[in-house]
Protein backbone atom coordinates (compact mmCIF):
# COMPACT_ATOMS: atom_id res chain seq x y z
CA UNK A 1 0.00 0.00 0.00
CA UNK A 2 1.52 3.46 -0.73
CA UNK A 3 1.78 5.77 1.99
CA UNK A 4 -0.38 8.50 0.18
CA UNK A 5 -3.35 6.32 -0.49
CA UNK A 6 -3.17 6.02 3.89
CA UNK A 7 -4.49 9.80 4.06
CA UNK A 8 -7.57 10.89 3.59
CA UNK A 9 -8.50 13.20 0.54
CA UNK A 10 -9.01 17.35 1.15
CA UNK A 11 -7.63 19.05 3.75
CA UNK A 12 -7.86 16.89 7.02
CA UNK A 13 -4.23 15.31 7.28
CA UNK A 14 -2.96 18.80 7.36
CA UNK A 15 -5.29 20.43 10.04
CA UNK A 16 -3.33 18.90 12.99
CA UNK A 17 -0.31 21.02 11.78
CA UNK A 18 -2.71 24.11 11.25
CA UNK A 19 -3.97 23.54 15.02
CA UNK A 20 -0.35 23.67 16.42
CA UNK A 21 -0.13 27.30 14.60
CA UNK A 22 -3.56 28.37 16.12
CA UNK A 23 -2.74 27.49 19.37
CA UNK A 24 0.26 29.88 19.01
CA UNK A 25 -2.62 32.82 19.62
CA UNK A 26 -3.31 31.74 22.95
CA UNK A 27 -1.80 34.00 25.41
CA UNK A 28 1.35 33.18 27.62
CA UNK A 29 1.81 34.46 30.41
CA UNK A 30 4.27 31.48 32.25
CA UNK A 31 7.55 33.19 30.80
CA UNK A 32 8.68 30.89 28.64
CA UNK A 33 8.63 28.27 30.90
CA UNK A 34 6.57 24.79 30.62
CA UNK A 35 4.72 22.95 27.64
CA UNK A 36 2.12 25.23 25.94
CA UNK A 37 -1.03 24.42 24.45
CA UNK A 38 0.82 24.47 21.19
CA UNK A 39 3.82 21.71 22.42
CA UNK A 40 0.24 19.51 22.95
CA UNK A 41 -0.94 19.94 19.98
CA UNK A 42 2.62 19.15 18.28
CA UNK A 43 2.46 16.13 20.17
CA UNK A 44 -0.86 14.83 18.53
CA UNK A 45 0.40 15.53 15.61
CA UNK A 46 3.12 13.14 15.71
CA UNK A 47 0.80 10.65 16.98
CA UNK A 48 -1.45 11.29 14.46
CA UNK A 49 1.36 10.71 11.99
CA UNK A 50 2.46 7.78 13.53
CA UNK A 51 -0.74 6.05 13.80
CA UNK A 52 -1.06 7.01 9.60
CA UNK A 53 2.44 5.37 9.15
CA UNK A 54 1.56 2.11 10.92
CA UNK A 55 -1.45 1.52 9.51
CA UNK A 56 -0.09 1.77 5.93
CA UNK A 57 2.48 -0.79 6.58
CA UNK A 58 4.93 1.30 4.17
CA UNK A 59 8.80 2.22 4.96
CA UNK A 60 7.88 6.15 4.07
CA UNK A 61 11.67 7.64 4.16
CA UNK A 62 14.69 6.71 1.91
CA UNK A 63 18.31 6.71 3.08
CA UNK A 64 19.00 10.45 3.34
CA UNK A 65 15.48 11.07 5.41
CA UNK A 66 16.83 8.25 7.69
CA UNK A 67 20.29 9.97 8.36
CA UNK A 68 19.31 13.40 8.29
CA UNK A 69 16.89 12.57 11.69
CA UNK A 70 18.69 9.13 13.10
CA UNK A 71 21.83 10.84 13.67
CA UNK A 72 20.27 13.57 16.05
CA UNK A 73 18.53 10.97 17.72
CA UNK A 74 21.79 9.08 18.79
CA UNK A 75 23.75 12.10 19.63
CA UNK A 76 21.11 13.54 21.76
CA UNK A 77 20.59 10.67 23.58
CA UNK A 78 24.00 10.31 24.65
CA UNK A 79 24.07 13.96 25.51
CA UNK A 80 21.41 13.63 27.54
CA UNK A 81 22.82 10.62 29.06
CA UNK A 82 25.75 12.31 29.90
CA UNK A 83 24.09 14.59 31.84
CA UNK A 84 25.14 15.36 35.45
CA UNK A 85 20.92 15.78 36.52
CA UNK A 86 19.55 12.40 34.52
CA UNK A 87 16.11 13.92 35.12
CA UNK A 88 17.15 17.48 33.68
CA UNK A 89 19.18 15.44 30.68
CA UNK A 90 15.63 13.42 29.66
CA UNK A 91 13.68 16.47 29.88
CA UNK A 92 16.28 18.39 27.57
CA UNK A 93 15.78 15.00 25.27
CA UNK A 94 12.26 15.35 24.83
CA UNK A 95 12.82 18.84 24.07
CA UNK A 96 15.28 18.59 21.32
CA UNK A 97 13.78 15.60 19.59
CA UNK A 98 10.30 17.76 19.54
CA UNK A 99 11.52 20.47 17.29
CA UNK A 100 14.35 18.50 15.31
CA UNK A 101 12.99 15.22 15.06
CA UNK A 102 9.53 14.52 15.63
CA UNK A 103 7.55 17.40 14.67
CA UNK A 104 9.84 18.23 10.99
CA UNK A 105 9.56 14.29 10.66
CA UNK A 106 5.62 14.17 10.96
CA UNK A 107 5.23 17.29 8.60
CA UNK A 108 7.50 15.42 6.11
CA UNK A 109 5.49 12.49 6.23
CA UNK A 110 1.89 14.32 6.72
CA UNK A 111 2.50 17.02 3.47
CA UNK A 112 0.87 15.13 0.19
CA UNK A 113 1.83 17.68 -2.07
CA UNK A 114 2.52 21.85 -2.37
CA UNK A 115 -1.57 22.44 -1.68
CA UNK A 116 -1.40 21.01 1.45
CA UNK A 117 1.97 22.65 1.97
CA UNK A 118 0.71 26.04 0.90
CA UNK A 119 -2.07 25.60 3.40
CA UNK A 120 0.17 25.17 6.12
CA UNK A 121 2.07 28.58 4.14
CA UNK A 122 -1.17 30.62 4.43
CA UNK A 123 -1.45 29.66 8.31
CA UNK A 124 1.79 31.24 8.78
CA UNK A 125 0.39 34.24 7.21
CA UNK A 126 -2.79 34.21 9.46
CA UNK A 127 -0.40 33.44 12.45
CA UNK A 128 1.54 36.41 12.07
CA UNK A 129 -0.94 38.47 11.20
CA UNK A 130 -3.24 38.15 14.05
CA UNK A 131 0.33 38.54 16.56
CA UNK A 132 1.14 41.23 14.25
CA UNK A 133 -1.51 43.21 14.39
CA UNK A 134 -2.02 42.93 18.36
CA UNK A 135 1.42 44.24 18.51
CA UNK A 136 1.27 47.13 16.55
CA UNK A 137 -2.01 47.72 18.61
CA UNK A 138 0.16 47.51 21.54
CA UNK A 139 2.65 49.50 20.43
CA UNK A 140 0.06 52.46 19.73
CA UNK A 141 -1.63 52.27 22.95
CA UNK A 142 0.86 52.12 25.02
CA UNK A 143 0.27 48.36 26.52
CA UNK A 144 3.05 46.32 24.93
CA UNK A 145 6.50 45.37 26.59
CA UNK A 146 8.74 47.66 28.76
CA UNK A 147 11.66 49.38 26.13
CA UNK A 148 13.53 52.43 27.13
CA UNK A 149 11.15 53.23 30.01
CA UNK A 150 8.11 53.00 27.75
CA UNK A 151 5.42 50.09 27.24
CA UNK A 152 5.50 50.20 23.70
CA UNK A 153 7.51 46.83 22.42
CA UNK A 154 4.98 44.80 20.38
CA UNK A 155 5.20 41.43 21.93
CA UNK A 156 1.91 40.22 20.80
CA UNK A 157 0.01 37.51 23.16
CA UNK A 158 3.48 36.07 24.35
CA UNK A 159 4.15 38.87 27.22
CA UNK A 160 7.32 40.41 27.92
CA UNK A 161 8.62 37.00 29.26
CA UNK A 162 9.37 35.93 25.53
CA UNK A 163 10.04 39.33 23.32
CA UNK A 164 11.17 37.06 20.62
CA UNK A 165 7.93 35.00 20.41
CA UNK A 166 6.17 37.53 18.36
CA UNK A 167 9.14 38.66 16.23
CA UNK A 168 10.02 35.24 15.29
CA UNK A 169 6.20 34.75 14.48
CA UNK A 170 5.93 37.42 12.29
CA UNK A 171 8.99 36.67 10.49
CA UNK A 172 8.03 33.77 9.70
CA UNK A 173 4.73 35.03 8.34
CA UNK A 174 6.95 37.26 6.37
CA UNK A 175 9.03 35.17 4.64
CA UNK A 176 5.71 33.10 3.78
CA UNK A 177 4.21 35.64 2.19
CA UNK A 178 7.04 36.76 0.38
CA UNK A 179 7.64 33.65 -0.82
CA UNK A 180 4.08 32.50 -1.90
CA UNK A 181 4.51 36.64 -3.78
CA UNK A 182 7.47 35.38 -5.92
CA UNK A 183 5.62 32.63 -7.13
CA UNK A 184 6.62 32.02 -10.36
CA UNK A 185 3.76 32.10 -13.18
CA UNK A 186 1.89 29.15 -13.48
CA UNK A 187 0.76 26.46 -11.19
CA UNK A 188 -1.03 29.20 -8.52
CA UNK A 189 -4.15 30.97 -8.05
CA UNK A 190 -3.90 34.55 -10.08
CA UNK A 191 -4.95 35.99 -6.39
CA UNK A 192 -1.88 34.09 -4.66
CA UNK A 193 0.50 36.59 -5.70
CA UNK A 194 -1.31 40.09 -4.74
CA UNK A 195 -2.51 38.98 -1.82
CA UNK A 196 0.21 37.68 -0.63
CA UNK A 197 2.28 40.42 -1.32
CA UNK A 198 -0.02 42.97 0.24
CA UNK A 199 0.02 40.43 3.38
CA UNK A 200 4.24 40.60 3.62
CA UNK A 201 4.24 44.83 3.45
CA UNK A 202 1.07 45.00 6.23
CA UNK A 203 3.46 42.53 8.69
CA UNK A 204 6.68 44.93 8.16
CA UNK A 205 5.39 46.89 10.85
CA UNK A 206 4.92 44.97 13.54
CA UNK A 207 8.29 43.63 12.23
CA UNK A 208 9.61 46.86 13.11
CA UNK A 209 7.75 47.21 16.34
CA UNK A 210 9.54 44.27 17.90
CA UNK A 211 12.45 46.06 18.44
CA UNK A 212 14.12 42.92 17.78
CA UNK A 213 17.64 43.27 16.26
CA UNK A 214 18.30 39.96 15.26
CA UNK A 215 15.01 39.28 13.25
CA UNK A 216 15.60 41.99 11.44
CA UNK A 217 18.87 40.66 10.51
CA UNK A 218 17.38 37.57 10.15
CA UNK A 219 14.69 38.63 7.98
CA UNK A 220 15.99 41.02 5.55
CA UNK A 221 18.88 38.56 4.40
CA UNK A 222 16.52 36.26 3.73
CA UNK A 223 14.06 38.95 1.93
CA UNK A 224 17.44 39.64 -0.17
CA UNK A 225 18.01 35.97 -1.10
CA UNK A 226 14.36 35.32 -1.90
CA UNK A 227 14.56 38.07 -4.50
CA UNK A 228 17.71 37.17 -6.14
CA UNK A 229 16.33 33.35 -6.33
CA UNK A 230 13.29 35.07 -7.74
CA UNK A 231 15.02 36.66 -10.61
CA UNK A 232 15.50 40.46 -11.60
CA UNK A 233 12.12 41.84 -12.76
CA UNK A 234 9.82 40.18 -9.99
CA UNK A 235 12.23 41.76 -7.36
CA UNK A 236 11.69 44.99 -8.99
CA UNK A 237 8.37 44.92 -8.76
CA UNK A 238 8.80 43.93 -4.84
CA UNK A 239 11.26 46.64 -4.19
CA UNK A 240 8.93 49.03 -5.79
CA UNK A 241 6.14 47.98 -3.54
CA UNK A 242 8.33 48.10 -0.45
CA UNK A 243 9.86 51.01 -1.00
CA UNK A 244 6.41 52.58 -1.10
CA UNK A 245 4.92 51.08 2.04
CA UNK A 246 8.08 52.04 4.04
CA UNK A 247 7.27 55.84 2.68
CA UNK A 248 3.95 55.58 4.10
CA UNK A 249 5.25 53.65 7.28
CA UNK A 250 7.86 56.44 8.09
CA UNK A 251 6.15 59.10 6.76
CA UNK A 252 2.30 58.93 7.37
CA UNK A 253 2.45 56.54 10.52
CA UNK A 254 5.62 57.75 12.14
CA UNK A 255 6.69 54.58 12.58
CA UNK A 256 10.74 55.87 11.95
CA UNK A 257 10.51 57.00 15.80
CA UNK A 258 14.02 58.18 17.66
CA UNK A 259 13.49 54.80 19.81
CA UNK A 260 13.69 52.34 16.53
CA UNK A 261 15.99 54.50 14.52
CA UNK A 262 18.24 54.37 17.77
CA UNK A 263 17.94 50.49 17.64
CA UNK A 264 19.12 50.14 14.38
CA UNK A 265 22.13 52.18 14.90
CA UNK A 266 22.68 50.19 17.59
CA UNK A 267 23.17 47.37 14.78
CA UNK A 268 26.26 48.75 13.79
CA UNK A 269 27.80 49.61 17.39
CA UNK A 270 27.42 45.70 18.71
CA UNK A 271 31.59 45.70 18.84
CA UNK A 272 32.60 48.95 19.15
CA UNK A 273 30.17 50.11 21.81
CA UNK A 274 27.64 46.81 22.56
CA UNK A 275 25.26 47.85 25.15
CA UNK A 276 24.49 45.55 28.20
CA UNK A 277 22.28 42.81 26.55
CA UNK A 278 25.15 42.69 24.06
CA UNK A 279 28.22 42.44 26.45
CA UNK A 280 25.99 39.70 28.44
CA UNK A 281 25.83 37.85 25.00
CA UNK A 282 29.37 37.78 24.52
CA UNK A 283 29.72 36.58 28.27
CA UNK A 284 27.51 33.48 27.96
CA UNK A 285 29.30 32.81 24.23
CA UNK A 286 32.30 32.55 25.87
CA UNK A 287 31.06 30.35 28.63
CA UNK A 288 29.72 28.08 25.98
CA UNK A 289 32.94 28.35 24.83
CA UNK A 290 34.86 27.46 27.68
CA UNK A 291 32.69 24.25 28.57
CA UNK A 292 33.26 22.73 25.38
CA UNK A 293 37.18 23.30 25.39
CA UNK A 294 36.55 20.90 28.69
CA UNK A 295 34.55 18.36 27.53
CA UNK A 296 35.21 18.69 23.15
CA UNK A 297 33.28 15.29 22.33
CA UNK A 298 30.28 15.05 24.01
CA UNK A 299 29.87 18.24 26.23
CA UNK A 300 28.74 19.00 29.70
CA UNK A 301 25.16 17.36 29.01
CA UNK A 302 22.19 18.53 28.01
CA UNK A 303 20.34 21.31 29.78
CA UNK A 304 23.61 21.27 31.52
CA UNK A 305 24.63 25.27 30.82
CA UNK A 306 22.86 27.04 33.38
CA UNK A 307 24.77 24.76 36.33
CA UNK A 308 28.12 25.55 34.38
CA UNK A 309 27.43 28.85 33.53
CA UNK A 310 28.73 30.79 36.95
CA UNK A 311 32.14 28.75 36.21
CA UNK A 312 33.05 29.74 32.90
CA UNK A 313 31.57 32.91 32.82
CA UNK A 314 33.37 36.61 33.95
CA UNK A 315 32.64 39.15 36.75
CA UNK A 316 30.62 40.92 34.46
CA UNK A 317 27.84 38.67 33.33
CA UNK A 318 24.22 40.70 35.01
CA UNK A 319 21.99 38.91 37.25
CA UNK A 320 19.44 38.64 34.39
CA UNK A 321 17.43 40.37 31.48
CA UNK A 322 14.71 42.98 33.29
CA UNK A 323 11.37 42.25 32.05
CA UNK A 324 7.90 44.22 32.62
CA UNK A 325 5.12 45.27 30.59
CA UNK A 326 1.93 44.00 28.68
CA UNK A 327 0.47 42.66 31.71
CA UNK A 328 3.45 41.43 33.40
CA UNK A 329 4.71 43.23 36.75
CA UNK A 330 8.46 43.59 36.73
CA UNK A 331 11.02 40.85 37.23
CA UNK A 332 14.19 40.06 36.47
CA UNK A 333 14.63 37.06 34.19
CA UNK A 334 17.71 34.97 34.67
CA UNK A 335 20.47 34.31 31.93
CA UNK A 336 20.17 30.91 31.38
CA UNK A 337 21.74 30.33 27.90
CA UNK A 338 23.94 31.35 25.54
CA UNK A 339 21.64 32.85 23.15
CA UNK A 340 23.64 30.86 20.23
CA UNK A 341 21.80 27.87 19.72
CA UNK A 342 25.58 26.62 18.24
CA UNK A 343 27.61 27.46 20.73
CA UNK A 344 24.77 25.94 23.07
CA UNK A 345 25.00 22.68 21.57
CA UNK A 346 28.77 22.85 21.12
CA UNK A 347 28.96 23.28 25.15
CA UNK A 348 26.37 21.07 25.77
CA UNK A 349 26.40 18.14 22.73
CA UNK A 350 30.18 18.71 22.18
CA UNK A 351 31.87 18.11 18.59
CA UNK A 352 29.04 15.22 18.68
CA UNK A 353 25.88 16.70 18.92
CA UNK A 354 27.01 19.89 16.45
CA UNK A 355 28.01 17.66 13.59
CA UNK A 356 24.47 15.57 14.20
CA UNK A 357 21.93 18.95 14.33
CA UNK A 358 24.41 21.27 12.16
CA UNK A 359 24.99 18.75 9.68
CA UNK A 360 21.10 17.39 9.08
CA UNK A 361 20.31 21.30 9.02
CA UNK A 362 22.93 22.03 6.10
CA UNK A 363 21.84 18.62 4.63
CA UNK A 364 18.18 20.28 4.21
CA UNK A 365 19.83 23.34 2.84
CA UNK A 366 21.53 21.26 -0.14
CA UNK A 367 18.68 19.20 -1.22
CA UNK A 368 16.57 22.12 -0.75
CA UNK A 369 18.47 24.87 -2.72
CA UNK A 370 19.39 22.00 -5.59
CA UNK A 371 15.48 21.69 -5.92
CA UNK A 372 14.81 25.37 -5.45
CA UNK A 373 16.84 26.02 -8.80
CA UNK A 374 15.20 24.51 -11.52
CA UNK A 375 12.01 24.55 -10.31
CA UNK A 376 12.16 28.62 -10.46
CA UNK A 377 13.81 28.00 -13.72
CA UNK A 378 11.23 26.02 -15.63
CA UNK A 379 8.32 27.59 -14.08
CA UNK A 380 4.82 25.89 -14.57
CA UNK A 381 2.00 23.58 -12.88
CA UNK A 382 3.64 20.72 -10.84
CA UNK A 383 6.80 23.07 -10.18
CA UNK A 384 6.14 24.69 -6.68
CA UNK A 385 8.35 27.18 -6.85
CA UNK A 386 6.35 29.16 -4.47
CA UNK A 387 6.98 26.10 -2.16
CA UNK A 388 10.53 25.94 -2.62
CA UNK A 389 10.98 29.82 -1.96
CA UNK A 390 9.10 29.61 1.51
CA UNK A 391 11.16 26.43 2.72
CA UNK A 392 14.30 27.97 1.71
CA UNK A 393 13.60 31.42 3.12
CA UNK A 394 12.56 29.30 6.69
CA UNK A 395 15.43 27.45 6.45
CA UNK A 396 18.15 30.47 5.81
CA UNK A 397 16.20 32.41 8.28
CA UNK A 398 16.69 29.80 11.17
CA UNK A 399 20.08 29.35 10.29
CA UNK A 400 20.94 32.62 10.21
CA UNK A 401 19.03 33.47 13.87
CA UNK A 402 20.52 30.22 15.45
CA UNK A 403 23.50 32.42 15.44
CA UNK A 404 22.24 35.05 17.91
CA UNK A 405 19.81 33.00 19.08
CA UNK A 406 18.65 29.51 20.48
CA UNK A 407 15.52 27.54 21.43
CA UNK A 408 13.46 28.02 24.30
CA UNK A 409 10.17 29.84 25.07
CA UNK A 410 6.35 28.95 23.66
CA UNK A 411 7.50 30.36 20.03
CA UNK A 412 10.12 27.44 19.61
CA UNK A 413 7.45 24.97 17.67
CA UNK A 414 7.88 27.52 15.36
CA UNK A 415 11.35 25.94 14.68
CA UNK A 416 10.11 22.71 14.15
CA UNK A 417 7.54 23.84 11.81
CA UNK A 418 10.04 25.66 9.68
CA UNK A 419 12.41 22.49 9.65
CA UNK A 420 9.35 20.47 9.08
CA UNK A 421 8.60 22.57 5.57
CA UNK A 422 12.11 22.48 4.24
CA UNK A 423 12.21 18.99 5.20
CA UNK A 424 9.69 18.42 2.60
CA UNK A 425 10.69 20.22 0.05
CA UNK A 426 14.33 19.26 0.28
CA UNK A 427 13.67 15.29 1.15
CA UNK A 428 10.13 13.97 -0.56
CA UNK A 429 9.28 12.97 -3.92
CA UNK A 430 6.45 15.54 -4.35
CA UNK A 431 8.77 18.53 -3.83
CA UNK A 432 9.86 17.70 -7.58
CA UNK A 433 6.67 17.86 -8.51
CA UNK A 434 4.09 15.71 -10.15
CA UNK A 435 3.15 12.25 -9.43
CA UNK A 436 5.62 10.04 -8.00
CA UNK A 437 4.90 6.02 -8.72
CA UNK A 438 5.48 4.09 -5.84
CA UNK A 439 8.45 1.97 -6.69
CA UNK A 440 10.32 4.90 -7.60
CA UNK A 441 9.08 7.06 -4.71
CA UNK A 442 9.93 4.15 -2.19
CA UNK A 443 13.55 4.47 -2.71
CA UNK A 444 13.40 8.74 -3.36
CA UNK A 445 11.80 10.01 -0.49
CA UNK A 446 8.02 9.99 0.70
CA UNK A 447 6.01 7.45 -1.38
CA UNK A 448 3.17 10.11 -2.17
CA UNK A 449 1.15 9.15 -4.90
CA UNK A 450 -0.89 12.05 -4.83
CA UNK A 451 2.25 14.51 -4.90
CA UNK A 452 -0.26 17.50 -6.70
CA UNK A 453 1.10 20.70 -6.97
CA UNK A 454 -1.89 22.83 -7.77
Amino acid sequence: MEWARALPRGPVPVLPAVAVLALLCAPHTGGGEGATAADAASAVLVLFVAVRVVRARARPLNRTAALVFGAPVLALTAAAFGAADPATGIAGLGRYLQIFVLVPLALLLLLRGARDFRVLAWALVGLALVQGGLGVAQFATGTGASYMGSDIRAVGTFGAGDVMGMATVVAYGLIAAAGLALAPPGGVHRLQRPVALGCALALTAPLALSFSRGAWIATGAVLGLQLLWAGPRRALRVLAAASAAGIVLVGGFGVGSAMLQERVTSITRVAAAPDRSVSDRYTMWAAAAGMWREHPVTGVGLKGFPAHRDSHASLGLSAGSDTAGAGQAFRVQPLLSPHNMYLLVLGEQGLLGLLALAGGWAALAVCGLRRLAPALRHPGPGRAGDCGLVACGLLVWQLVDFAYADIGGPATVMTAIGLGLAAWWGLSGAARGGAVPARAGAGAGVVTAEGDAG
